[in-house]
Order: structure tokens, then C-alpha cells, then sequence
């Protein structure tokens, strides 16, 4: 179901690596509908001082699971990036079904925003990270919850009500605040 692509950076992807990879992310399988086949992107990278970096980013049609972890063994940051993955799809499942048995439906749709990152620098400004953003449209508590599962401090998505380009951003108080744009 899961189609992986796995890819090291100061390591060499075993076959026993990629097994692992492949066994534990693969737990998370059991949260996907029949029928979806999502292709997660796996990067494992190993620093100077030994320890391991694992990012998995999993693109889907309504949302993007992303985490990463750190730890002293290549291994535990598998571990503890699954449990990182599946905790994430838990809260995403449970937040749809409790707003679908509100509204009284099965079909909710909580649009994704489409990232395409470009790493160009630029000396003038210092930018050194760009990104595209294809806007969808959502409510405030979807754009909340991908915020939250992207790990972010703010979001921009597209108001499904109003059609207006809209921003939920973390507040040091640790609530959310809405910045809404002005139609004129």
C-alpha cells in the first residue's frame, strides 16, 4: 500500500535498512483508506558526531504528514518517528469523524496545501528557502489542524466561505490567532 523511497546522506541504504524503514513506517498503513496508495518520501541522514536524522514526509490528497526525529541510533529515530506519524493520523481521524457526526455527514474533505520548495539563494535579502503554495480552500480548524500536523507556527490557506487569502498563526500563549484579509 505505502510506496517508499528511501534515501541516506552520509549512509549507504542497506538492504536491512530499508527493511526496517519499510516494517515500521509501514504500521501506519492501517490508518489509510483501501485503495490510496501513498508514496512516503524517507530521507536518513548521519551527522559527524554519529547521531541519525530521520524526515518522512508523506504527501497525500488532503493533508501531508511530515516528522522528523533525532536520536544517537538510526533505529530508535525510525522508532520514534512512526510513533511521531501515527499520533498525527490518530488526532486527523479523530477531529474528521467528531466534525462529520456533527454536520451530520461522511465526506469531509480537508484540502492540502501543494508545497513545492526551491532552495535558490539570494544575497540581497539573504533568502535562503523559497516556497510555493497553491492555496485551497478550508475552514479556520482544518488550516489549524494542518498547521499542527506540519509543525508549523502559522498556515495561509484559502477561506472556503469567503474566498479571502487568510493566516492562523500559534500564539506564545500557546492559542491561535486568525489574521483575516480585508476585501475592499
Amino acid at each position: 500500500m505505502l510506496d517508499f523511497n528511501v534515501r541516506g546522506e552520509n549512509i549507504e541504504v542497506t538492504e536491512a535498512i530499508r527493511e526496517y524503514v519499510e516494517k515500521r513506517i509501514g504500521k501506519i498503513e492501517k490508518y489509510f483508506d483501501q485503495g490510496a496508495s501513498p508514496k512516503a518520501h524517507v530521507n536518513l541522514k548521519v551527522y559527524q558526531d554519529r547521531t541519525a536524522k530521520v524526515e518522512v514526509t508523506i504527501p497525500m490528497p488532503y493533508l501531508v504528514l511530515r516528522a522528523e526525529e533525532t536520536s544517537p541510533d538510526l533505529y530508535a529515530s525510525v522508532d520514534l518517528v512512526t510513533d511521531k506519524l501515527e499520533r498525527q493520523l490518530r488526532k486527523y481521524k479523530t477531529k474528521i469523524n467528531r466534525k462529520s457526526r456533527e454536520k451530520g455527514y461522511k465526506g469531509v474533505e480537508v484540502p492540502k496545501e501543494d508545497v513545492v520548495e526551491n532552495e535558490e539563494e539570494t544575497s540581497i535579502f539573504d533568502i535562503v528557502r523559497t516556497k510555493q503554495v497553491s492555496l485551497k480552500p478550508m475552514g479556520s480548524e482544518e488550516a489549524i489542524l494542518q498547521m499542527d500536523m506540519l509543525g508549523h507556527n502559522f498556515f495561509i490557506y484559502e477561506d472556503a466561505d469567503t474566498g479571502a487569502v487568510d493566516i492562523v498563526y500559534r500564539r506564545r500563549d500557546g492559542r491561535y490567532g486568525l489574521i483575516e484579509s480585508a476585501n475592499e
